[in-house]
């Protein structure tokens, strides 16, 4: 018989306790980087050149339990995101904190476009920003919770 409390469901299942890496390609890092380094505020917090004919960057903070990796591989064209509803979605509860996160994508250059789900439009608490593979990337002021 399966458990129903969550603690004791974290403990059974290993991947409720990982770190978390979302890892894809791109056509160039450097393209990339002033998006969610400067924009989004990550880090490099690891690198690699020429393993198995790949370029990757590792972009996060020490203290989150994810991590964002891009590749290039040269030669190859991963194209651009398949849709425009392939979104990274950050719950920004702090309205000080999220002005500041609209504020630094805008000195990146990135205005925030429409959305493709107009729910992330609703009330101006949404903006959406796309970097330059097409991906985007979702600022949401307000929590969020599973109800």
């Amino acid at each position: 018989m399966m458990s129903t409390s969550p603690a004791a469901d974290a403990a059974a299942v290993p991947t409720l306790q990982a770190h978390l890496r979302i890892a894809r390609p791109t056509r160039s890092i450097s393209a990339l980087l002033p998006f969610y380094t400067t924009g989004l505020g990550f880090q490099t917090i690891g690198s690699f050149r020429q393993h198995a004919g790949f370029n990757g960057v590792m972009l996060g903070h020490p203290s989150l339990p994810y991590h964002l990796e891009f590749t290039e591989q040269e030669g190859h064209d991963p194209g651009q995101a398949p849709t425009q509803e392939n979104l990274l979605v950050f719950y920004l509860p702090k309205k000080e904190e999220w002005d500041a996160a609209v504020r630094r994508m805008k000195s990146t250059g990135v205005e925030p476009v429409k959305s493709y789900n107009p729910y992330w439009d609703v009330d101006g608490k949404g903006k959406t920003h796309e970097d330059a593979d097409g991906y985007r990337v979702v600022l949401w002021n307000g929590g969020w919770s599973p109800s």
